[in-house]
């Protein structure tokens, strides 16, 4: 066995779902480990494995207890912590791998990688939970409240941490120095049911020996208190009062043990920051500032009082580290023009829509004077377009305070969906150089671990998939939301159950959405077994969306949205955390007891196939499509995943004989439904009622059909349907992740090509055309002339449309997970679109996977009509992966016909392939519009 020119070792020892960095504060007794290979030989297989652990003490000393597992297995993700000792709260374990194959070669040890476990039980907190002294109106924003605790160290620090969380927004500092790089903690969760809590290591903070300090901390009202919704939104949704929970606990070199606490001895005054809202932004006042307010150093004692301390936390709030990657500034962009508008303002254009806020970089400007910074995505008619907006201000300001040195600010408990930014009061000279230098962009979103790569011979394809990525990165802070950028922001289930497959492609986002699923299943409890539409609930008081109703599709999300999570992961804990929650909504849905079937009863109002783009501006559900027919069909969507769930965990539970029966149960409705379903829409040749995409891309995709001739027929009619429509996309939320999935199941993939490439709207590359670098809410969401869409809710950063790059990973690449996981996957090239050349990447559980494909054209070949070309392929696999090679013969002739093939099965390494390939000669791009002649 040949090695590899470097060692082979094993890398990146991590627990649970969590990235290595996010190791600390972990709410796991007994996390589970997973590793991956750096430099694997060709072919290994692990066939075993090799545990160490060893307890890492406080103080600085050697490490103790070390204790090793072996075990006879080629499991490396997510296998069993070995130890029967559960992991006690604060505990730091130290973890080693080393692995062997079935013939004996070894790994050395990896590098060692630390847990430590946060707080486990509410006994361990020791701190009284705190809010201010002074009496504040609930009914509008106010300051910002600042927190502080002077205290004297007595000898050298050797091990401190801080757990801290609040009802509200926090920062907090030690000694003057910010603490940690994480944004909008605690996060966003049902404060109701949960509190999440940060742990940070703050020993390199705090001065040793005989020294005062000071913590504090800046707290506002974000999403607890503070104004979200939509339509307006309201306030005080979990409470009117802001309150901080913390506590430094220090461990001294000489083993003495000190806990400072949040209790009434903490003093608290208002901030600088005289208002911080989500949706209005904040304001900021530099003549206010406290110096020195969190050092030891004297800090204008007179403005000073102490805090008042509250009764405890309810019991039903619990308080836990959560899943979910913080929330960070990942990217700083800088302005790449500056716009000069009709009406006489300045805008600066950062080139790229995005999430985030603006900083000002050292600008000077005179005492009391006010710089006010204005967002938005978008410019209309040469000015900022701001009525998408709706009622969110998204408006930042600044007041100076007069430094000779000039002033930087940016704001801390906001964010804004933009791509511009106008600029009003700027105090500095004139001048176009001074203004872009002295502004930048921070983009921020939950930090997770990016997986998916795609490029390929058409920029605009390439464009699209970037595009995608950043609304996706636009929309997942903190939890998964529709939009960044106006009165609304929220977690709406139905816009995550249709992405959730796409965005496991792109991100590792397993504990960003898991810890939202639980806020999901709690909201579901207080709604009598059905799913919210938003999570967290805020719109319980809405007279439309907070009654419990229930809808198809985003309350399919608590199926959809785990399972699409088991898939990227292997994972089937997700899938029992979430079982109760599926059955329950299952068994809530309304059925057509009219009709004597399993099916929706029609009498309920559905979204249906939302945003079709036939449906007008100011009723997005007024589609196309049966709105009952896109129910039904979804409905048996989930009763088919059901029965695969239920399957899943029957094989890994101690309940098998129950998870058994419920899998039989639900196999059987599954045919129920299909059966009354053909009877209701589908006729005995294959058309479908509504005869429309969306139907069609439905009943392909989730295979309701009960012959294959039928389907053929079906392809036949919605590949039809789409050349009729000029090759424009006919399809909403609900029809788009599935239309070209539904053609090239039917094998009709050049048109699905045809229809991807096409640049009319409504259309994919529609946007790309219109200078988009994210993807749309609608499909016109800024109309050709350059006006923006005049319905009311239209967002140029949404990512549901952007669920086709599915496509371009399982059809334009042709790589595809065979198992949950990806321990088994299959490589299918099939050249399409005129493309020349296309490759992707995921980074799997187990590595990186890469497959891609480039066509050698040899014009002067025609063969059976078609170019005759060299198919050059590449296969990139890692350790404990087997991908399946489906090579196709030289006698192929057309994308989708009938052929012979070969597959080889290909494990760790390297790979490369030529083979003969016939390109069609028939395919339908570039697109030409279909004109029918009229006689009269």
């Amino acid at each position: 066995m040949a090695l590899a020119s470097r060692p082979f070792a094993v890398t990146n020892v991590r627990f649970e779902h969590y990235l290595p960095e996010y190791a600390l504060g972990l709410h796991e007794s007994q996390p589970r480990i997973s590793w991956r290979f750096q430099n694997a030989p060709e072919g290994f297989q692990q066939h075993g494995y090799e545990l160490e652990l060893v307890d890492i003490p406080s103080l600085s000393q050697e490490a103790r207890n070390p204790a090793t597992f072996k075990v006879d297995s080629g499991a490396s993700v997510l296998v069993p912590w070995p130890h029967h000792d559960r992991l006690r709260s604060r505990q730091r374990v130290g973890v080693r791998v080393r692995v062997w194959d079935a013939v004996g070669f070894s790994s050395d040890w990896s590098e060692q990688s630390a847990l430590e476990v946060g707080l486990l039980s509410r006994q361990d907190w020791k701190c009284q939970r705190i809010t201010t002294s002074w009496p504040v109106d609930p009914s509008r924003p106010g300051p910002e409240h600042l927190f502080r605790k002077q205290f004297s160290t007595r000898s050298e620090v050797a091990h401190a941490r801080l757990y801290i969380t609040a009802q509200g927004l926090y920062e907090a500092n030690i000694n003057g120095s910010r603490i940690g790089d994480q944004l909008l903690t605690p996060g966003w969760t049902d404060y109701s049911k949960r509190l999440q809590y940060q742990t940070y290591d703050v020993t390199h903070l705090i001065s040793s020996g005989p020294s005062k300090n000071c913590v504090g901390v800046r707290l506002a009202e974000g999403w607890f208190c503070g104004r979200i919704g939509f339509e307006g939104g309201r306030r005080n949704i979990w409470g009117s009062q802001m309150t901080l929970l913390a506590q430094l606990e220090i461990q001294y070199a000489d083993g003495a043990h000190e806990i400072i606490s949040t209790d009434d001895t903490w003093q608290t005054t208002p901030g600088p920051t005289r208002l911080a809202e989500i949706y209005d932004g904040e304001k900021y006042d530099a003549n206010l500032e406290i110096p020195a307010w969190s050092t030891g150093d004297s800090a204008n004692s007179g403005v000073w009082r102490n805090a008042t301390a509250l009764e405890s936390l309810p019991e039903t709030t619990k308080l836990v580290a959560g899943t979910g990657e913080p929330v960070r500034a990942v990217e700083v962009l800088k302005p790449v023009d500056l716009i000069h508008t009709p009406s006489g303002k300045s805008i600066l254009d950062f080139g790229q829509n995005f999430t985030g806020y603006t900083r000002i970089k050292r600008v000077r400007g005179a005492k009391g004077q006010t710089l006010t910074l204005w967002h938005a995505e978008v410019l209309e008619h040469g000015e900022l377009g701001r009525r998408p907006l709706r009622q969110a201000a998204a408006c930042d300001q600044y007041t100076f305070c007069g430094a000779a040195e000039g002033e930087s600010w940016e704001p801390r408990f906001t964010f804004h969906g933009f791509r511009y930014v106008q600029v009003d009061g700027w105090p500095a000279p004139k001048g176009e150089r001074a203004m872009m230098d002295s502004f930048e962009a921070v983009v921020i979103h939950s930090a997770m671990e990016p997986v998916g790569a795609f490029s390929c011979s058409d920029p605009r394809l390439e464009k699209l998939h970037s595009n995608v990525k950043w609304s996706m990165r636009s929309n997942f802070v903190s939890i998964p939301t529709d939009c960044p950028q106006r009165d609304e922001r929220l977690g709406w289930t139905g816009d995550l159950a249709l992405f959730a497959p796409a965005a496991t492609l792109l991100y590792n986002c397993y504990g960003l959405v898991s810890n939202w699923l639980v806020d999901v299943r709690g909201d579901q409890d207080d709604l009598d077994g059905v799913p919210p539409v938003v999570s967290p609930n805020v719109v319980k008081e809405d007279k439309v969306w907070g009654q419990v109703t229930p809808f198809a599709i985003w309350h399919d999300c608590t199926i959809l949205g785990p399972w699409a999570l088991y898939q990227a992961t292997g994972d089937s804990t997700i899938l029992a955390s979430s079982y109760e929650s599926m059955t329950t909504w299952l068994d809530r849905i309304p059925r057509n007891k009219a009709r004597d079937n399993i099916l929706w009863d029609p009498s309920f109002f559905q979204l249906g196939d939302w945003l079709d783009p036939t449906a007008s501006p100011h009723d997005a559900a007024r589609g196309q499509t049966d709105s009952v027919l896109v129910a039904d069909a979804f409905l048996i969507h989930s009763l088919e995943t059901m029965a695969s769930v239920c399957t899943i965990l029957e094989a890994d539970s101690t309940q098998a004989e129950t998870y058994g029966a419920a899998a039989e149960r639900y196999r059987f409705e599954t045919q129920r439904a299909k059966s009354a379903f053909l009877n209701e829409y589908i006729s005995a040749s294959g058309r479908v009622v509504s005869d429309s995409q969306a139907a069609y891309a439905l009943t392909i995709t989730f295979d309701l059909f009960e012959t294959r001739e039928q389907k053929m027929r079906a392809g036949e009619r919605i590949a039809e349907i789409v050349r009729r429509n000029d090759f424009k996309v006919g399809t909403g939320f609900a029809g788009t992740p599935f239309v070209c999935e539904a053609l090239a199941l039917a094998e009709q993939t050049p048109v699905a090509y045809a229809m991807l490439l096409n640049e009319q709207c409504p259309s994919w590359l529609y946007p790309v055309t219109m200078g988009a670098t994210t993807v749309w809410e609608r499909w016109d969401s800024m109309l050709p002339d350059g006006t923006i869409n005049p319905g009311s809710m239209t967002s140029f950063n949404h990512y549901a449309f952007g669920a086709v790059i599915t496509f371009f990973y399982e059809r334009i690449v042709g790589i595809r997970r065979l198992e949950p996981g990806w321990k088994r996957a299959s490589f299918t090239p099939a050249p399409g679109g005129g493309l020349t050349h296309s490759q992707a990447s995921v980074l799997t559980p187990y590595g990186q996977l890469s497959c891609s494909w480039s066509l050698d054209r040899k014009p002067s070949r025609q063969v059976n009509g078609g170019q005759h070309c060299n198919l050059h392929l590449a296969v990139v696999v890692p350790a404990n992966v087997v991908v399946e090679l489906v090579l196709p013969s030289s006698s192929s002739s057309s994308l989708d016909s009938e052929r012979k093939q070969s597959v080889k099965e290909l494990s760790c390494g390297n790979w490369s392939f030529s083979v003969p390939w016939v390109e069609p000669s028939d395919a339908e791009w570039p697109v030409k519009p279909i004109h029918m002649k009229l006689f009269g």
